[in-house]
């Protein structure tokens, strides 16, 4: 008997405002994820892609529909019920980063598990292994406005990745970065996701980022238009000694 999906939503349905400015972003969206695979999702703008993205994250929640969750109907949870499940399954990764200006690629890192009440010295190591795996050490004191725009990612990737989740959602994730660091970037996701086992779900713009993922999903006018393995999935490239 095979595995359940990971995830999987039936006929998803997302409604934004009332009466003459009511619009369905998702229109009935089935989808199915197994454990371990890496997707890419596209779309053009107001597709409804972000929109599936931030209820598979449990960010929002479908007006109508399931969602399921490791065999679980997430869709009825409480805010409060949603946020501890993210908590404990999901990483997330933003095209801006997102990290505090004033404070050291390791704080930022520890940041998940501060919010978790990990002691302080456990804390630390599990941060400098995250950063270590992303190949930040030795950048460990630096800020923000210290490093580059593809080590600020590496360290945004090491916040998400510090929790152990089982599910990284990566929104646009080298939408700021030029085409050397984004496909560095791309290498540190495929990584992640062949050596970890970490279930990767990926929002992009860009072909050339979507081609590394294993699977490839488009969405237009709110509903799946294609679903389908990705054949000739982006060459490996030798890692940087020195990443940028």
């Amino acid at each position: 008997m095979s595995e359940a999906p990971l995830i999987q939503l039936r006929g998803v349905k997302r409604l934004y405002g009332e009466g003459e400015a009511a619009l369905w972003a998702l229109k009935g969206v089935d989808l199915d994820i197994d454990a371990g695979e890496f997707l890419a999702v596209m779309g053009p703008s107001g597709s409804g892609k972000s929109t599936a993205m931030n209820a598979l994250g449990l960010l929002d929640r479908p007006t109508e529909g399931e969602y399921l969750f490791k065999g679980t109907h997430v869709e009825h949870l409480s805010r409060d019920q949603r946020a501890l499940l993210r908590r404990k399954y999901f990483g997330f990764v933003f095209q801006g980063f997102h990290l505090l200006p004033r404070t050291t690629a390791l704080e930022n890192v520890e940041l998940p598990l501060l919010y978790r009440g990990v002691p302080t010295k456990e804390r630390h190591q599990l941060a400098m292994q995250a950063l270590d795996s992303v190949g930040l050490t030795g950048r460990e004191t630096h800020t923000p406005g210290e490093l580059s725009g593809g080590q600020q990612q590496r360290v945004a990737i090491a916040r998400a990745i510090v929790t152990n989740p089982t599910v990284l959602l990566a929104d646009e994730p080298t939408g700021n970065l030029d085409t050397q660091r984004s496909h560095e970037i791309m290498e540190l996701l495929r990584h992640l996701n062949t050596d970890r086992g970490i279930t990767i779900l990926m929002v992009t713009h860009e072909a050339d980022m979507a081609a590394y993922a294993r699977r490839i999903v488009r969405f237009v006018d709110g509903r799946i238009e294609s679903d389908v393995p990705n054949v000739q999935p982006a060459a490996p490239a030798p890692r940087a000694e020195e990443p940028a």
